[in-house]
């Protein structure tokens, strides 16, 4: 069976697809996400997840029968996308922005069959609802660090859980890949779902 190859060093990706069977080999893209712009939420996400996917797809290293997988994720709130924070104080203003509020986390997913120079690609959106947060309460979790390191400046797996009150669509696919979407993907490329999974 193909080898899957995840294009990202999210350790939520990775361990989301770990515990639906997967062992994947991470590459990470080294992407420069500042070359798209002036584009739609969900269009960025997705664009993104495709340069990724085709930065590592193209590598020297990468098994001529892999499956790589390239994912992007931006928060869309007033129609904005949302990536993750420069720095503390912006993760403090995006809390401050969204606390009480509801925002859609786009996630771009793109599938790349080396050996058969086929690729697959869509975007997972989820309306998050956002709880009413303190100012004490954003500046504790932003103190975390954990914050910095994801779109939309928030978790549903880790410290933010508990300051997100709902969600409208695929819970993993707020986490960072939405496997039914990827399931389809798959699918679409002409691979089965559960030979993928680690044996």
């Amino acid at each position: 069976m193909p080898q899957l190859v995840l294009a990202s060093a999210s350790p939520a990706r990775l361990a989301t697809l770990r515990s639906a069977g997967f062992e994947p080999r991470v590459v990470v893209s080294g992407v420069d996400e500042s070359q798209v712009s002036g584009v739609p939420p969900a269009e960025l996400a997705l664009r993104l997840a495709q340069l990724k996917c085709r930065a590592v797809a193209g590598g020297e290293d990468i098994a001529s029968d892999a499956l790589v997988l390239g994912c992007d994720s931006v928060l869309e709130l007033d129609g904005e996308a949302l990536g993750k924070p420069e720095d503390a104080d912006e993760a403090v203003r995006r809390w401050q922005a969204m606390r009480g509020r509801s925002g859609v986390l786009h996630t771009g997913h793109c599938l790349r069959d080396v050996a058969g120079s086929k690729e697959a690609a869509a975007t997972a959106s989820t309306t998050v609802h956002f709880a009413d947060v303190t100012d004490d309460e954003v500046e504790a979790y932003v103190a975390t660090g954990e914050p910095l390191h994801v779109a939309g400046a928030f978790t549903v797996d880790g410290l933010g859980g508990g300051f997100v009150t709902g969600i409208e669509g695929d819970h993993h696919n707020v986490v960072g890949v939405s496997l039914p979407l990827l399931r389809g993907l798959v699918r679409e490329l002409g691979h089965s779902w559960t030979g993928l999974w680690a044996r």
